[in-house]
């Protein structure tokens, strides 16, 4: 018996690719569900070959649900991630809502998936920020090998995880500027078409953005409390994939040789690490794949134990859906939950 599957906001870029992931994957749903507020009600969105027909969040009924893949923003999730997790279902929020609640697990699964059988507090599962996620599954067996002591990371973030007005806005400024029309700014504080901005949430007491101290608060829940971590994050005029210049010092000895053959074995790694023009991997290459690409990976001589890397990933893909469905397969490989339509059918599996 397969699962019943909630997509909430199901028309948003991270919606629409969650439904692509759960079919390119083949999960074992018996039946997917898309969600989204009352005005997108009846709005045809693709899964696999089928087009399913949008429902309205407000009056669904969650009691045989099993997982809600939840993307549908902070507010939204505050309000019903609960009333979802208090009706059965297993709730995997990419929002930040809860990444920070001691009783939600916050997950990469090939960083820490031993954490998802936290979720019975709340039935809520939290996935990291994007730029958090990519960044972890490059740390994670580094730090195993030689332990991260300090990371200073840079990020060049595409507009698509601002969403999809962001990346029309991309779209119509750069039109504009070879037709030498107006460039109308109304998603972003400055123009984005050939330019970058230091500049991607809300500004903090110290000067930090909020999506800076995500990074740093995040890393710390999912990999280690003790790295210390400072993150200047960047928007740039790319539409999909995340890139990280990433500086990182180490307790113990390790060479780029070495974290080169550690990375090449590691789960969701892809190094491409070539010495010449082109020997490395862009956010185009990245854009409609699963792995971490990681590329210009040296040694950093200016501290002891030092390395530099470069890392890219699909934003839309590791930083978000991709990484949701992957928690939905641990709870499912690992047993940790059972289809609630078993159990009504008289299956003795435990629902934990």
């Amino acid at each position: 018996m397969g699962y019943k599957v909630a997509v909430v906001g199901a028309t948003g870029n991270v919606g629409r690719e969650m439904l692509n992931m759960l079919d390119e994957r083949k999960f074992p749903a018996d039946e997917v569900v898309a969600l989204a507020s009352r005005r997108s009600v009846g709005v045809d969105v693709s899964f696999g070959d089928r087009t399913l027909k949008v429902k309205a969040l407000e009056h669904y009924d969650f009691s045989d649900v099993d997982i809600c893949l939840m993307s549908a923003g902070g507010a939204v999730s505050k309000e019903w991630s609960p009333r979802i997790g208090g009706a059965g279902a297993v709730v995997i929020d990419n929002s930040s809502t809860w990444r920070m609640d001691p009783d939600v697990p916050l997950i990469v699964p090939e960083v820490n998936a031993d954490a998802a059988r936290g979720f019975t507090r709340k039935n809520i599962i939290a996935n990291p920020n994007c730029s958090t996620a990519q960044l972890v599954v490059a740390l994670k067996p580094l730090h195993d090998k030689a332990t991260i002591r300090r990371v200073v990371v840079s990020t060049y973030q595409s507009v698509s995880g601002a969403g999809k007005e962001a990346m029309d806005e991309l779209f119509s400024q750069t039109k504009a500027v070879y037709t030498n029309d107006e460039l109308v700014t109304r998603k972003f504080p400055k123009r984005i078409a050939f330019n970058v901005i230091p500049h991607i949430d809300v500004f903090m007491e110290d000067g930090f953005t909020k999506e800076e101290w995500k990074m740093m608060a995040e890393t710390k829940k999912i990999l280690d409390p003790k790295i210390r971590l400072t993150a200047t994050c960047v928007r740039v005029p790319v539409f999909i994939g995340h890139s990280e210049a990433v500086n990182i010092e180490f307790e113990n000895p390790i060479s780029a040789d070495e974290a080169r053959e550690i990375l090449r074995t590691a789960p969701g790694c892809l190094v491409i690490d070539k010495q010449e023009p082109g020997g490395y991997a862009t956010p185009y290459e990245a854009a409609g794949e699963d792995a971490t690409y990681i590329s210009r990976i040296r040694e950093d001589a200016t501290v002891e134990n030092g390395l530099v890397l470069w890392c890219v990933s699909d934003n839309l893909r590791k930083g978000a859906a991709l990484n949701a469905i992957q928690i939905a397969e641990v709870l499912i490989n690992r047993k940790l939950i059972a289809p609630k339509k078993t159990a009504w059918s008289g299956s003795t599996s435990p629902r934990l």
